[in-house]
């Protein structure tokens, strides 16, 4: 993600309760980051492996307010020039010089007017040349701003009508943040290392394109030429290679699906590869050829994973593509059809138990995670930045249902919880859409226990598999907003989740069960404490053996029990929820006031 990603070391630290404050401020989810040398890794994992498997809480620090730059507005957007026409494929030829660290390329964009127009935004960060850009023939006319592109035609552009053209570029592409977004680098035996990881900086930072998320192109190919001796991966199906008699090789490859900009991925190496078969589906593995035999280890987990995901939301949903595993230098990214992997061949996430409860080490973190994009995330894609909880929240507690799947409901519960030492509510998941800017990683782990506790609001395990699997079905190879979550939750329940919804993505603390105990007469009073006025949620109390489902709003409700506030239990481990016991009457009044 753009921002908001720094070392995993320093997250490390932090959950072991020995980070400073600035460590605390650059703790981040695990996703996509820089693996930290295995000298620096190894003391805090050990540590943590050695601990009781109680997660520790980090202490939640905010994060600085940054007002939006000319670039995160322009990018952010969906603009005039953006949102007039409709992608249709993208064609890329890129030349990679390790020698020099330059590429030049092209790519033939094709895409269909939605109404009557005489410029269309494309996007090129600034380092990288354009030189030239053709319709047809004719040489078009550009003005750059910010890393967009604004090229003008000659004549009108009209609706309905499908257009292609030819944008030729050079240059050394920016390697920035920790991702490297292009890096050229040098493997472990010193052999050139190339690879792409721009979902923070934005898939512009190397080629052009459309540099945004809410419309994808239909399919599109993928052509790489770097010298002989060398492969390149890519996303989508192998299509072959071809000596070009100049040095270079070239590889082609075909995506035969909708792609995320940010999906698309160079992986240029020495590699060897291996494969296997999941019915009709294809698996292919590329690793550096001294991990052969710790990946044909490793790499059966994908096997179990894909099966997973297969029984809760429908068959893997790039078939045609296959399935690939790709080493890389950092620890890993959803690059569709072709994850990039780089957790060292071990359990856990870089051997570390990201969750700490003793869950995390039964099984490979990133292939578990990132292979779960491919669901949610490259299938089902969010519309905005903003709403990027769709992408991450959905894909944590699809290894939440991987660990239920595999290793039983017990060890997924516990996996579950562990994320609330993850969170800080500090500031809300959903923030201000049309700016280029990431959210909060509490779309992560909030995000995931949100869904968990929505499966026990609905209270009915063979209805919320059947709802979750049909919401995949019904988005897959769509771009949605959290909108259309809550509606086709709403629609598919009976059930008004709106306010549920809204106060875990919308507001930044969780709901407060407040009770109050009064022991002479043997009753509890109840309500929620929420921002949202009409908060409403089922929740479990009572004690394990015997629970009660009690339904509170934020009026106060009272109840008998027999229990007294010691012994009156709340089921905080199905539901993520604050609790605040005490004794005495209640603040308000025990109904909602009448209706005029």
């Amino acid at each position: 993600m753009r921002n908001g990603r720094k070392g995993l070391w320093l997250c490390v630290f932090v959950m072991l309760g020995t980070g400073t404050a600035a460590a605390q401020q650059n703790a981040t989810p695990p996703t996509q980051q820089q693996a930290p040398p295995a000298a620096q890794l190894a003391p805090a994992a050990n540590a943590q492996q050695a601990s009781a498997g109680t997660p520790h809480k980090r202490t939640p620090v905010a994060r600085p307010h940054k007002d939006p730059t000319r670039q995160d507005l322009i990018l952010g957007s969906y603009g005039p020039y953006r949102s007039n026409n409709k992608l249709v494929s993208y064609a890329l030829s890129v030349r990679v010089d390790p020698d020099k660290q330059v590429i030049t390329g092209t790519n033939t964009i094709k895409f269909r007017m939605l109404q009557d127009g005489t410029r269309i935004q494309i996007d090129l960060h600034p380092q990288l040349t354009i030189d030239k850009i053709l319709l047809g023939s004719t040489e078009l006319q550009y003005t750059r701003d910010s890393g967009a592109v604004f090229i003008d035609f000659p004549t009108t552009l009209k609706s309905g009508e499908t257009y292609s053209i030819d944008f030729h570029y050079s240059g050394k592409p920016l390697t920035a943040m920790r991702f490297g977004g292009f890096t050229f680098g040098k493997d472990p035996a010193g052999r050139p290392w190339i690879y792409t990881a721009d979902e923070d900086i934005g898939a512009s930072v190397w080629w052009p394109n459309k540099d945004q998320w809410r419309d994808e192109p239909e399919g599109m190919t993928i052509s790489v030429a770097v010298p002989n001796g060398m492969m390149d991966v890519s996303n989508g199906k192998f299509m072959g290679s071809k000596d070009l008699g100049d040095g270079y090789t070239e590889w082609n490859w075909q995506v035969h699906y909708p792609i995320n900009n940010y999906d698309v991925a160079l992986n240029i190496g020495k590699y060897e590869h291996f494969g296997d078969k999941l019915g009709n589906l294809s698996l292919d593995f590329y690793v550096l050829p001294e991990d052969l035999e710790k990946a044909k280890k490793q790499f059966v987990q994908a096997k179990g994973m894909i099966e997973a995901y297969n029984h809760y939301f429908g068959e893997y949903p790039f078939e045609k593509d296959g399935y690939k595993l790709v080493e890389v230098p950092y620890s890993g990214m959803e690059h569709q059809s072709a994850v990039s992997y780089g957790n060292h061949f071990k359990n856990g996430y870089l051997e570390h138990d990201w969750t700490g409860v003793g869950v995390s080490l039964k099984f490979d973190f990133i292939i578990i995670h990132e292979s779960g994009h491919e669901w949610f995330g490259n299938s089902v894609t969010a519309n905005d930045r903003a709403d990027m909880w769709i992408h991450e929240g959905w894909t944590t507690y699809l290894e939440c249902l991987y660990v239920e799947y595999t290793f039983g409901y017990d060890d997924a519960l516990k996996y579950t919880n562990g994320y609330k030492s993850h969170v800080d509510n500090v500031e809300p998941i959903i923030q201000t859409r049309g700016i280029d800017a990431e959210p909060p990683q509490d779309m992560y782990f909030k995000g995931a226990l949100m869904l968990n506790t929505l499966r026990s609001v609905i209270n009915d395990d063979k209805k919320w598999f059947a709802l979750i699997h049909d919401l995949y079905q019904h988005f897959k190879y769509k771009n949605i907003d959290t909108e259309d979550v809550v509606k086709f939750f709403n629609d598919n329940t009976g059930m008004f989740l709106t306010p549920i919804f809204d106060q875990y993505l919308r507001h930044t603390a969780i709901p407060t069960l407040e009770l109050k105990f009064n022991d002479a007469d043997g009753t509890v009073e109840y309500r929620w404490k929420a921002d949202v006025p009409d908060f409403a949620m089922p929740i479990r109390v009572g004690t394990k053996d015997k629970w009660e489902t009690i339904h509170p709003t934020t009026y106060w409700q009272r109840m008998k029990s027999p229990l007294k506030k010691d012994a009156f239990d709340v089921a905080t481990d199905l539901y993520y929820v604050n609790v605040d016991k005490s004794d005495g009457a209640p603040d308000g009044p025990l109904a909602p006031p009448a209706a005029p």
